[in-house]
């Protein structure tokens, strides 16, 4: 076994999620990742967890949700599974990243909202989401296999401690604040409220990869418009060229050049799909390329990110409202040149560089 792995493994388990003796442990994985998968329950059965494993292999839900009839109840017996879990940890790896192509997007904002009650009793675990460097995930990102496993593992075994250091940096202007200004070219200016709220340092605890500032907007206060000009990738497949609107929050307006149904229907979901849960700034200097891969993309520096749907419960301050979706869906703006964002009208990143780094 790649040395690597094991790496990825004790992070996951050490770092990410902090797994002691007597824990109940959830793996969900896809069946090309088994090597991760093996390391992970050996250091398991070494820190004494108890662990069960679930294969997520993207064929089975797309077959469930082709023959099923769009009404969709909460699974009980998966909602009370993770009642009892302590820690959850999901792996990502593609041996096919566009098997949900030809799942409709009403479907899938259908089986979203039964699995809403499912989604928030994960997040209220201690959870960590990952990468195995899969053929599928490498030919995605345009990159020889070997190119894209050094790409994940260089990108997961961070010194996250020093890169703690430099996002606190930012953590400390954004909690300062109350008001930030996004612009770039002259199709993105936006505004919105940060007052109350918290801003987090994200040193790979739930994502591995981390490397972000996040937030959340007051829920009525963002305003503007934004073109997102780096495409996502959702239920196989890719969506470019997205632009919205916001007035009061809501998102009034939006297109996209490529794939627009699938933003149908994510804005179709339910009420919270139509504001942002989350502003996120990039800040993971190691993650230099783009990769059709959320995980690793909004993370990168030179780059802001903003997410319709729910927002995390743990940015949202006691007198903010805090918005609530079965969708949570980041799209992300380059801010490689001509962009600045401002805090209360000072400027603090400019085409990338930040007031604390050199070259500002």
């Amino acid at each position: 076994m790649d040395p690597r792995i094991r790496e990825h493994a004790r992070t996951i388990v050490d770092h990410s999620t902090s797994v002691e003796a007597g824990d109940n442990v959830v793996v969900s994985a896809p069946s090309v990742a088994e090597d991760l998968v093996t390391a992970i329950h050996e250091l398991l059965g070494d820190r004494g967890a108890n662990v069960v494993a679930m294969d997520a292999n993207p064929r089975f839900t797309r077959a469930f949700l082709r023959a099923g009839d769009d009404d969709y109840e909460t699974p009980e017996h998966v909602l009370a599974l993770y009642e009892e879990t302590d820690v959850i940890i999901r792996v990502r790896g593609e041996t096919n990243a566009t098997e949900q192509s030809d799942v409709p997007p009403e479907t899938n904002a259908a089986y979203k909202r039964a699995y809403k009650p499912v989604q928030g009793e994960m997040l209220s675990k201690r959870w960590c989401l990952t990468q195995y460097p899969a053929k599928g995930s490498a030919q995605l990102a345009g990159m020889s296999t070997e190119a894209y496993e050094n790409f994940v593992y260089d990108a997961v075994t961070l010194d996250w401690d020093a890169q703690g250091e430099l996002q606190q940096q930012l953590v400390d202007i954004l909690n300062d604040g109350d008001e930030v200004r996004i612009t770039s070219g002259d199709e993105t200016d936006v505004t919105m409220s940060i007052a109350g709220n918290t801003a987090i340092n994200d040193t790979a605890e739930h994502n591995l990869p981390g490397g972000e500032v996040f937030t959340a907007p007051v829920r009525d206060s963002v305003n503007g418009e934004v073109h997102f000009d780096l495409p996502l990738y959702r239920q196989g497949r890719e969506v470019s060229g997205v632009r919205v609107r916001f007035e009061d929050g809501e998102v009034v307006d939006y297109s996209a050049e490529g794939n627009e149904e699938v933003l149908d229907g994510v804005f179709d979901t339910d009420e919270g799909a139509r504001y942002l849960g989350e502003l996120g700034i990039g800040m993971n200097r190691g993650i230099d390329q783009f990769t059709y891969n959320m995980l690793f993309d909004e993370k990168m520096g030179d780059t802001v990110h903003m997410a319709v749907g729910s927002a995390y419960p743990e940015t949202v301050g006691a007198d903010n409202e805090l918005n609530e979706s079965a969708e949570h869906v980041d799209m992300i703006v380059d801010m490689s040149e001509d962009s600045v964002i401002e805090v209360d009208g000072e400027v603090v990143q400019r085409d990338g560089t930040f007031v604390f780094e050199d070259g500002f």
